[in-house]
């Protein structure tokens, strides 16, 4: 008996799209660049040779378009793993769940999603201005406390020596993720690699302090200072160990590109983010 996804799961809206990305299943390319500002989709659609689609909704923002012989589609997430829940889960449902009978199609679409963000670096070596792609994504969000993630060898090594590293922060819980090995050789060809951690907020969870008092005042120290074999960590931010992870757990293809705004060692951010930003955006294009 072929199980059928109850409305309260799959939520379609009147006109057929998916609920929150307000997308129809032929709305969307094979290749899926997704930013967190909304106001960055258009910065990169606008280098396509054809635009064949405009929809938005909330922070949900796409643009599918043509470079060259190539489609692709352009999504604004927004921040946080919270958003990459929705939209990697909506993703997957627009092409690999028939919305007519509600069941998983028997032949499943694996699709590419690129990230293209922002991020502050945490060694000292990886200077405001650069661009570094993600080789693994290190959670401290719970978004994957709810889902049954695979393991490989190597992601357990590194997650071992990490919760050891961490043992005495009795409240973080990591996981980790991979990118995609054969979109890390693509896309990632002359740029810094590193692992990137994920936090759940932008103040105290990434080791800043305004007013409030934060709980683990040496966290930039703790986190810099990892290191496992030839790997340490690198960089900040807010979405790439959620998109990896459910990538991986839904059969996706995924890799991370952050254009580095800020060093957290040197106390310095860039002056001109805009222009790092239009860098990396043209560095994935050129690859793609």
């Amino acid at each position: 008996m072929i199980n059928k996804i109850s409305e309260v799961d799959l939520i379609i809206n009147p006109d057929g799209s998916i609920y929150h990305l307000n997308l129809l299943p032929e709305d969307i390319a094979d290749t899926i660049i997704t930013v967190g500002d909304p106001e960055r989709v258009s910065e990169i659609s606008k280098h396509f040779d054809r635009i064949e689609l405009k929809k938005g909704k909330r922070e949900f923002i796409s643009h599918t378009g043509y470079l060259g012989s190539s489609r692709i589609t352009v999504i604004s997430t927004g921040i946080g793993t919270d958003n990459i829940d929705i939209v990697i889960n909506e993703l997957d449902a627009l092409v690999n769940i028939d919305f007519n009978t509600r069941t998983v199609k028997p032949n499943l679409k694996s699709l590419n999603i690129i990230r293209i963000g922002t991020s502050g670096a945490v060694q000292e070596d990886i200077p405001v201005g650069s661009i570094l792609v993600s080789e693994y994504g290190i959670g401290l969000d719970t978004i994957m406390q709810y889902y049954s993630i695979p393991i490989s060898n190597d992601e357990q090594i590194i997650l071992d020596a990490l919760k050891l590293h961490f043992n005495h922060l009795t409240s973080i819980s990591p996981y980790i993720a991979s990118s995609d090995p054969l979109l890390l050789q693509t896309i990632g060809n002359g740029l810094f690699h590193g692992i990137s951690v994920t936090a759940p907020g932008f103040y105290a969870p990434q080791g800043r302090q305004l007013r409030a008092k934060a709980s683990f005042p040496d966290l930039i120290h703790e986190i810099r200072i990892f290191a496992k074999g030839k790997y340490r960590i690198t960089n900040l931010e807010m979405e790439t160990a959620g998109i990896y992870a459910l990538s991986k757990v839904l059969g996706h293809k995924a890799v991370s590109v952050n254009a580095i705004l800020a060093n957290r060692i040197k106390l310095k951010f860039e002056e001109n983010p805009e222009k790092i930003i239009s860098k990396a955006i043209r560095h994935v294009l050129d690859r793609l």
